[in-house]
């Protein structure tokens, strides 16, 4: 059997190696000039820093992956404790800890009518963790009916998925801080707290739960493994190479090939991997649905001569409200004056990163997607961000700058990120669960989907998820058909 894979993002890399595993003949084809999709680094010289994704959450369901690719030995991880750091503006600042005692007692110094709330948070997260990535995370629902059943509805009520992560939050936690604390994770995937469904609660419970990670020489590392296993497997890679379209079948109801820089090249599957609405473009010729995309992320890149006066791998620096910026991002589309943003200087814990004595550093604000700003505002907006950080987190910022760089979600579109969002369509409640694009999408019988935009979401351990239930219904497929031949 052969099986092309369209797109070499984190979802088309995993899916290949699930199918070369299964004994099929794959070949990838990537517009681009590398693979790897939103892991890559941003290189200058002996700098280098990721150039998207940091935060590395969910290391049990990235290490099962790897070991069943037999890949469990190529990555190392480091977990950083404390997470991060909070600067609120009235001074305070909140540590957000890797583990649930420690952060127990930081919480008895910052709110002790909150931190009483904690153990009860903790508890009843844990247990929707484990309905949600039971029963959402680990299915596909190709079929409606599968995830309309009773016992799945009752799981929903559970999770109080009909509930926002703000307002889910607002019922155990009472100073805006501590809510912001226990919210602001949903920007991990480019939603708004107020409009992002309760069961992606999930995420700052498992901060504290599976903590966070760094992959050592950086996320982008990750990428570079899987393609080198793909390279030593024989799995065919092809960059360079856009896919135009299908060869159907007269019935338009089966795929007999793809078209990809003029060539027509048979198969027996086709696994699509990129931005869904630009698939769905692509298979149908049109656009069905009107996708909300996900928020825009302002980026700047720094190699310093010093590190900056931070001791912390990832920090947060919040606005004066984020309720206000979110209000900004998602319902004005419009650049908030007074933002909250995040600073990460992976150096200080890698020194492969910089020369010696060295640094880099990333900052990242949440935006609107491309379709609102022009690139000239954002641009603007880049230098207002470098005098809060003059301001907020390094005086002598200017003087330690070797080079920077501006990324804006003009350049992210470009990219093929859907409207410059970074994070695929948004999370909200209908582009959720049975309501996002499936991995089996279409009513075409061999054409599938993977992706920041497939369910179940985005996020590089969910993404590798959604590649990893992909493959599980591939496999009952085959079961199901033992007619399939290879193609010729």
């Amino acid at each position: 059997m052969r099986t092309i894979i369209c797109g070499g993002g984190i979802g088309g890399m995993i899916s290949a190696l699930y199918e070369n595993q299964a004994g099929h003949e794959v070949i990838l084809f990537e517009k681009k000039p590398r693979l790897g999709g939103r892991l890559a680094y941003h290189d200058r010289g002996n700098y280098k820093i990721d150039e998207g994704p940091t935060i590395v959450l969910l290391p049990d369901m990235i290490n099962t992956i790897l070991e069943e690719l037999n890949l469990q030995d190529r990555i190392a991880m480091t977990r950083i404790n404390p997470l991060y750091p909070m600067y609120f503006q009235d001074g305070s600042t909140l540590l957000k800890m890797s583990g649930i005692e420690q952060q127990q007692q930081e919480l008895e110094r910052f709110s002790e009518k909150d931190a009483a709330a904690f153990p009860a948070y903790m508890t009843d997260m844990e247990e929707r963790f484990k309905i949600g990535s039971a029963s959402f995370l680990g299915r596909a629902f190709v079929k409606k009916k599968d995830f309309w059943t009773g016992r799945n509805i009752q799981h929903l009520l559970r999770l109080k998925a009909y509930q926002s992560v703000k307002k889910q939050v607002k019922t155990y936690f009472k100073d805006k801080r501590v809510q912001e604390a226990f919210m602001l994770q949903t920007l991990y995937i480019g939603g708004a707290p107020d409009a992002t469904p309760a069961m992606y609660s999930l995420v700052p419970f498992s901060e504290h739960f599976h903590g966070i990670w760094y992959v050592d020489g950086g996320y982008a590392r990750l990428a570079e493994v899987l393609q080198e296993a793909m390279e030593e497997r024989g799995i065919v890679i092809r960059t360079g190479a856009s896919v135009n379209g299908l060869r159907m079948s007269e019935d338009e109801l089966h795929a007999e090939g793809v078209q990809v820089n003029g060539e027509e090249i048979a198969c027996d599957r086709v696994i699509m991997n990129g931005e869904f609405p630009a698939v769905e473009k692509l298979v149908r010729k049109r656009q069905v649905r009107n996708y909300e995309p996900s928020s825009g992320c302002l980026l700047l890149y720094f190699g310093l001569n010093k590190p900056l006066q931070t001791e912390h791998v990832h920090s947060f620096y919040m606005g004066k409200s984020l309720d206000e910026h979110m209000q900004s991002v998602f319902k004005n589309k419009k650049l908030e004056e007074d933002p909250s943003f995040y600073v990460f200087q992976p150096s200080l814990i890698d020194a492969s990163l910089a020369p010696e004595g060295h640094a880099v550093a990333y900052v990242l604000v949440p935006v609107p997607s491309a379709a609102h700003v022009t690139r000239q505002e954002y641009l603007d907006y880049a230098e207002n961000i470098k005098e809060k950080l003059i301001e907020r987190v390094d005086a002598g910022l200017l003087e330690k700058t070797e080079w920077s760089h501006i990324r804006t979600p003009h350049e992210a579109k470009m990219d093929g990120l859907f409207q410059g969002g970074s994070f695929g369509i948004a999370p909200t409640l209908f582009q959720s669960g049975v309501f996002r694009p499936q991995v089996k999408p279409f009513e075409i019988d061999n054409v599938y989907a993977v992706g920041a935009s497939v369910h179940p979401g985005g996020g590089i351990p969910i993404v590798m998820q959604g590649a990893k239930v992909l493959n599980e219904l591939l496999r009952d497929e085959e079961i199901g058909d033992s007619s399939l031949q290879p193609a010729t």
